[in-house]
């Protein structure tokens, strides 16, 4: 796997080449903990989630890379928001730079177990007061924000 750099309100950043729409899911164990996972390329806590591929939906996408990514199966539960942000773009060593377009859904585990991806070094649900200590991106943040103040609006950003 590619190594990979996250601008956020950085004027320093390269001039984004690339659009591509991208699920993830906020999913909440019965204590009220996040699954969240260490990515291997950052080694910020994250949560899951990746690019929609052809021949899928973005809510199956969601589905499919919490899978691929915790070892969980989930089902959609709700809509988190919706994260398109110019001023947070991603480059890539192979010179793409891609602009954020995430869709986070809020998703509820159904069944599986917890496993360790080749994308991430530790999978585990947290609560919120330990994600305030460790490496979470700002951008991980605001959706941890937007889930604690949830009012049943998702967000449209």
């Amino acid at each position: 796997m590619g190594s990979r750099r996250d601008y956020y309100r950085d004027p320093d950043a390269p001039e984004p080449n690339s659009l591509k729409p991208g699920a993830s899911a906020l999913v909440v164990d019965g204590s009220g903990r996040v699954l969240m996972q260490r990515r291997g390329d950052s080694g910020n806590w994250s949560l899951p989630g990746g690019i929609m591929e052809v021949g899928e939906t973005l809510s199956e996408c969601a589905i499919r890379e919490t899978r691929e990514e915790t070892g969980l199966d989930i089902e959609i539960a709700g809509l988190l928001g919706i994260y398109t942000d110019p001023e947070h773009v991603i480059a890539y060593e192979d010179g793409e730079v891609r602009q954020e377009f995430a869709v986070v859904y809020y998703g509820r585990v159904t069944g599986g177990q917890i496993t360790v991806s080749h994308e991430s070094t530790s999978v585990k649900f947290l609560s919120l007061g330990e994600l305030e200590s460790l490496p979470v991106h700002p951008t991980v943040r605001l959706r941890l924000q937007h889930h604690t103040g949830f009012r049943g609006t998702p967000y449209l950003g």
